[in-house]
């Protein structure tokens, strides 16, 4: 073998069991929740998008929010989705501690937002005209339901000072050109134009 074509030929098929080995991890809701992502991304580049509604499941969307694409804020972690009918229930584990990190509330009733929980959150969520709309409809801390006050005080001290598109009712531009996105049951329609 030509000495000048082995290192090339030696890096091609490390490289190749390297790409195969991380596929190979990739479970298959993950490989097709990409698949759809690449297909939405393509199509809102594309001068005239096919207008037909790419449609995700739940499992689909559960396994990419579980992969390493995805970065959650600091504190935030093992988050699950799932949807009914407009309606998506989130479950996540909360750091409440490092969600608080580096602003501080003498309030009392904000004390309930320290250590570690288990938090559910029920909201209504759906996208019209290019927009996205969501409205936080209860917050729970292991099981225990928040009161919309203290909620409110939280979201404005902890979150929306830090992310000011996000609150109790949030509004987005969706990305990609998609111009509808429909919640169903375990899954989300999402329509580009």
């Amino acid at each position: 073998m030509n000495p000048h074509l082995r290192c090339p030929l030696i890096a091609a098929c490390v490289f190749g069991l390297a790409f195969c080995a991380a596929a190979a991890k990739k479970s298959p809701d993950l490989v097709s929740a990409d698949r759809k992502i690449a297909h939405l991304e393509a199509n809102g580049r594309a001068l005239h998008p096919d207008p037909k509604p790419t449609t995700m499941t739940e499992t689909e969307i559960n396994a990419y929010l579980a992969s390493d694409e995805v970065q959650f804020p600091s504190g935030v972690e093992s988050v699950r989705l799932s949807g009914s009918n407009g309606t998506i229930a989130v479950a996540a584990k909360v750091v409440f501690d490092k969600v608080r990190e580096g602003i501080h509330s003498s309030n009392p009733l904000l004390s309930i937002f320290s250590g570690v929980h288990d938090v559910q959150v029920e909201t209504h969520a759906y996208g019209r005209a290019g927009q996205g709309y969501v409205h936080v409809d209860s917050v729970s801390l292991d099981g225990v339901e928040v009161p919309q006050f203290v909620l409110r005080l939280f979201v404005e001290k902890y979150i929306t000072s830090r992310y000011p598109n996000i609150g109790i009712d949030s509004q987005f531009k969706l990305p990609d050109r998609i111009d509808s996105a429909m919640v169903g049951q375990h899954q989300v329609g999402l329509a580009q134009k």
